[in-house]
């Protein structure tokens, strides 16, 4: 008599799993529907915020555009000096065992998937994107060979710092700078670990 109770109690059971199963269903039909209109609307409301390419450059400042190739050929240093730093971290941080920067991390290319920006405003966040994160990738390689070599502050006042000047020692302070400067090494190393 106890089986046909837990044969009762696992039909039960079962259909309950399935009057779940359909209620998510519908539950999922429902919110992918809700998703899909969502997105459609985004892209609708991306679409009319485009501002066309004739309109674009009409109203352009002239300068502005007379000044874009000066600015876009910053890009061929930028290449050289991306390539040279990528050569000097592969080659010398392994010799010091620092912990290399990844360049990922720094280089985020995604504004230009954006759906409100014509063509010319995507090509100029991809600069930006590359510049300027090329830019912070090369501050923290800097920083990092900074912090194994010289990680003495400046007497005067630095107006932008970088990701690890804070753990440096005060300028004139050669006692700290003698004892402690091998543990901001191993610092670096661990890093790596």
């Amino acid at each position: 008599m106890e089986h046909h109770k837990i044969d009762e109690l696992v039909a039960k059971i079962k259909a309950l799993e399935s009057e779940l199963e359909v209620e998510l269903h519908q539950e999922y039909e429902k919110f992918t529907c809700e998703i899909t209109k969502k997105r459609e609307e985004l892209l609708a409301s991306y679409r009319h915020d485009r501002q066309g390419l004739i309109s674009y450059f009409a109203t352009t400042p002239i300068l502005h555009l007379l000044s874009a190739p000066v600015i876009w050929a910053v890009l061929i240093p930028a290449f050289a000096l991306d390539l040279f730093v990528w050569v000097y971290q592969a080659v010398c941080f392994p010799i010091y065992k620092i912990a290399k920067v990844k360049r990922s991390e720094y280089i985020i290319i995604d504004r230009h998937q954006l759906g409100y920006l014509n063509v010319v405003e995507k090509l100029n966040c991809l600069y930006c994107s590359y510049f300027n994160g090329l830019m912070g990738y090369i501050s923290e390689i800097a920083a990092r060979t900074e912090q194994y070599w010289c990680p003495i502050r400046h007497a005067s006042r630095v107006k932008s710092i970088h990701s690890r000047y804070q753990r440096f020692f005060e300028y004139g302070d050669s006692t700290r700078f003698r004892q402690e400067a091998s543990a901001l090494r191993h610092e670096l190393i661990e890093e790596n670990e």
